[in-house]
């Protein structure tokens, strides 16, 4: 259940070991907390980025009132999954980024061998299928239509974006997309224009959603106001007519991405 604190409490749930999210997230809290007077925390994989069993400080998602997901092919244990899982049957509001399409890779038979499809399916309307290659990148639009979303408010119509383009279509559920990406240069078949960025609800919570999230997106002004509109759209805050703040706390200067996979 979520808790009568004053500032809203948000936890960024971390572990990607590709595209760096120990880093950004961390900096994405910060300037929530800056800018837009939210109480953030952040949990890590540990000891590095690469461990796959171990996430340190799910416990603040208990007293959470949004969870940001950036995890990818996670084998938590039982104790630290039930963490999840509680605050999912909690009906809190959720957003993620990128790999949590594919946030959990249990072996066969395995009893949370569900949730490595499901997570992605039924909190955010896809699983992973595939991608259109590292070295490509993506040109983002706003879908026709969707411009008088708040999540949009201050996204420019059309950007670049270093993250090659994941492929989602057809999405699961009631999702509702917002901005759609064109790959630049893929390696291979490109399969067309794919969304990008989307809500839906999950159990009667609002859900924010995208597939962007390579470390230098984050340089991307409407790319990161994307994000944080996202954040506080999923938490039911007002967002100004020119889009939330989005400027840095300090100097962001984004680490090396991973091999991609």
């Amino acid at each position: 259940m979520s808790t009568a604190y004053a500032q809203p409490r948000v936890v960024f749930v971390t572990g990607d070991d590709e595209y760096r999210s120990e880093y950004s997230m961390p900096a994405l809290a910060r300037l929530l907390e800056t800018r837009h007077g939210l109480k953030t925390s952040v949990a890590y994989a540990r000891p590095t980025p690469q461990t796959a069993n171990n996430v340190e400080g799910l416990e603040a998602l208990r007293t959470a009132d949004l969870a940001v997901f950036y995890l990818r092919w996670r084998q938590l244990p039982e104790a630290q999954m039930r963490l999840i899982l509680d605050y999912l049957e909690s009906g809190r509001p959720l957003a993620g980024l990128r790999t949590s399409t594919h946030s959990f890779r249990y072996p066969k038979e395995h009893p949370q061998e569900r949730w490595n499809d499901g997570f992605g399916i039924d909190l955010f309307g896809q699983k992973w299928l595939r991608h259109h290659g590292a070295a490509s990148s993506t040109d983002v639009s706003v879908i026709p239509g969707q411009e008088s979303h708040p999540v949009l408010r201050g996204v420019e119509a059309k950007f670049h974006a270093r993250s090659w383009l994941y492929v989602v279509e057809p999405l699961e559920g009631d999702c509702r997309p917002l901005l759609t990406g064109r790959s630049v240069n893929p390696a291979g078949k490109d399969y067309g224009p794919q969304p990008v960025a989307w809500t839906k609800p999950y159990r009667a919570a609002r859900v924010f959603f995208t597939t962007l999230g390579h470390p230098e997106d984050f340089l991307v002004p409407s790319a990161r106001r994307l994000v944080v509109n996202g954040i506080l759209w999923a938490l039911g805050r007002e967002i100004p007519a020119g889009g939330a703040n989005a400027d840095w706390v300090g100097v962001y200067e984004p680490p090396a991405a991973g091999v991609p996979r």
